[in-house]
């Protein structure tokens, strides 16, 4: 099992990674300080498992777990030295709660319990968004998005059904879900499956053609090649 450890606190994850080292059939993966950059190595390292702080300045591990949402993989086990923040841990489906400082028993049955879990649910789980309507909040799957806006302070994800508000910025978004979101321009992201085509304006503005909505966004230049490209591919 592929394990990254996030912990702002050095001693903490060496404490984490020589616990590991005496864990059999685990594999660590990368050991980060902050949330932000444990995005970027989700991402690009893949792991089956976060050990994960919960206190860390800058996105703590609450926000980190919920930015993840439903996903298969990476699992959630959090580490903290506050037994408080158990409840909290579980609403956001944190496969176990483990208080600092971790004894290897407790961390062998966590691992154990991660193991079962990445075996019961499919290694591509439904990816939802979550944020607020009309003060409620309320979550939209990834699949249903016809596309995200930015608009000052907020994300707008467009839907068949509406729209919704979001916190997390457009760069956030398209590290969270890396070939599930394209950009069409610095203010606009959409699932691929929506480009229906390109069309060009008379005064060279080139606009997306999308399916479920009438709306047009911008290509910018920047990302045309990508856009065009992902059309010849279908």
């Amino acid at each position: 099992m592929r394990v990254l450890i996030v912990d702002d606190e050095p001693l903490a994850r060496a404490r984490l990674a020589a616990l590991l080292g005496e864990c059999a059939a685990v594999e660590i993966v990368g050991s980060v300080g902050d949330g932000e950059t444990a995005l970027g190595a989700i991402n690009q390292l893949q792991p089956d498992l976060l050990l994960l702080d919960i206190n860390m300045p800058g996105l703590d591990g609450t926000a980190l777990a919920q930015r993840l949402g439903d996903r298969a993989r990476p699992q959630v086990v959090f580490c903290t030295a506050y037994e408080a923040h158990a409840l909290k841990a579980f609403e956001l489906g944190a496969v176990d709660y483990l208080l600092k400082p971790v004894r290897l028993e407790r961390l062998r049955e966590a691992l154990q319990r991660a193991r079962q879990r990445l075996v019961e649910v499919p290694r591509e789980a439904v990816a939802w968004l979550h944020g607020r309507l009309h003060g409620e909040e309320v979550r939209i799957a990834l699949d249903e998005v016809i596309c995200l806006l930015a608009e000052e302070k907020y994300v707008v994800v467009q839907h068949r059904r509406g729209e919704l508000l979001i916190e997390e910025s457009l760069r956030q978004l398209e590290e969270a879900y890396p070939g599930q979101l394209i950009r069409l321009h610095r203010n606009c992201l959409l699932p691929p499956a929506r480009l229906l085509g390109i069309r060009t304006l008379a005064d060279g503005r080139v606009l997306a053609r999308l399916d479920g909505t009438e709306l047009s966004p911008e290509i910018s230049r920047r990302n045309l090649p990508a856009v065009r490209k992902l059309l010849r591919l279908g």
